[in-house]
């Protein structure tokens, strides 16, 4: 019985080391062994650079403008060959990355395509959008000077026709999958799990300031409060330029360059909101029209964004970090791409006195304004229905 207990033991372990060394019998699944002959950057997109249109749907960028971008992060990407194996081309990891972010498709769908591991693809996408956050936030996205600030009121004026604008500040909610063991810290009012992108952005949609991680939960007061640009901005070291007066409004004395924002934010002497409630006198209403139709640039930088990068269409599914990068390389990568792309072909802009109001308040909320903040924004209320008034506010 011993004798027969033993054959058995024996050959069942037979068996289990026969069907491990089935599993690790290849190095490579043979679907990968074909990538250079069938993988999409190997044909496909060899196929779209002869066609720059399709190639730019296909990757968002021109081929131009990924030639660029790959010159600038070629050397943070490159992998060296080993004796084992040919490493990916750092032309390939950028189109796995831009392709992740152009379509928000899963690590899955991704690595089939491209004919690479689901695990290649995992590491991938955070280098390279580590990657292209470093080589480029230097140049596209550096915190602006006062005479840089300075040409951003100016182009606020001339645009949007609020004068001492700095830019326009919001918040957005980037829907992620629920963070294990996170509770509710993700959780935000609209019923999903988001980690929140605050952002600041000039006259001509390019964002200048961004701050990635906020808690969904987080109101975005409290997200300006806890960011390092709500720090400077109440410290006063933002670098902002002098206070100057209004145009054609020297009587009124000299006024602070500001920020517009909506009621989700405070009352500051730099940061303007909306007056709330519904049944306002005229001039107020006035001023709310004029404040909206500025901050507009901010929703349709976000707008554009998405629409450039679908990954912002449905949930993150990978970690909290993962995701950041990801929201901070798509943010460097739309600025370098509207800086990089001539004006007659940029999508996004909106005609001055074609921007409709705001449908009204989204919700109030309380606040104790200083009573600096409150006598700058008077003095902006009464401007913009004397001295500042453009003809088609009334109508509107």
């Amino acid at each position: 019985m011993a004798d027969i207990t033993s054959i058995v033991s024996l050959y069942l372990l037979w068996k289990r080391e026969r069907r491990q060394n089935a599993r690790r019998r290849f190095w490579v699944h043979e679907t990968i062994r074909s990538r250079t002959e069938l993988g999409e950057f190997h044909r496909l997109l060899q196929e779209l650079r002869l066609d720059g249109e399709r190639f730019q749907r296909y990757l968002r960028l021109t081929p131009a403008q990924f030639d660029d971008l790959l010159a600038r992060i070629g050397a943070r990407i490159s992998w060296l060959d080993t004796n084992y194996r040919r490493s990916i081309s750092a032309s390939e990891r950028l189109s796995i990355c831009l392709r992740y972010l152009a379509t928000g498709d899963s690590y899955r769908t991704i690595a089939n395509s491209f004919r690479v591991g689901i695990s290649t693809v995992s590491s991938i996408v955070p280098d390279v959008a580590t990657a292209i956050w470093d080589s480029l936030v230097e140049e596209f996205m550096a915190v602006p000077s006062t005479d840089e600030w300075r040409s951003i009121a100016g182009r606020f004026e001339e645009g949007w026709n609020f004068p001492l604008c700095c830019g326009a500040l919001d918040g957005k909610h980037v829907v992620i999958k629920a963070p294990a063991h996170s509770g509710s810290q993700f959780y935000n009012y609209k019923g999903t799990f988001s980690l929140v992108l605050l952002a600041v952005v000039d006259a001509e949609y390019c964002f200048r300031v961004i701050d990635v991680g906020g808690y969904g939960r987080t109101s975005d007061g409290g997200i300006l409060a806890n960011s390092a640009f709500g720090a400077a901005l109440q410290s006063g070291t933002l670098q902002l330029p002098a206070d100057l007066p209004l145009p054609g409004a020297d009587h009124r004395g000299p006024q602070p360059h500001v920020f517009v924002a909506d009621e989700a934010f405070p009352l500051r002497k730099n940061l303007m909101r909306p007056f709330p409630g519904r049944n306002l006198a005229r001039e107020r209403r006035v001023f709310n029209y004029r404040l909206s139709q500025a901050r507009m640039v901010v929703e349709n930088a976000f707008g554009i964004l998405s629409s450039q990068w679908r990954v912002y269409r449905r949930a993150f599914e990978v970690n909290v970090e993962v995701a950041e990068k990801c929201v901070k390389a798509t943010c460097i990568l739309h600025n370098f791409m509207r800086r990089t792309t001539p004006p007659s072909a940029l999508r996004g802009n909106i005609p001055v006195g074609e921007v409709d109001p705001l449908p009204g308040l989204r919700r109030v909320a309380a606040n104790n304004s200083a009573r600096e903040a409150i006598r700058i924004r008077e003095a902006f209320k009464s401007y913009f229905s004397a001295e500042g008034t453009v003809p088609w506010q009334d109508n509107v």
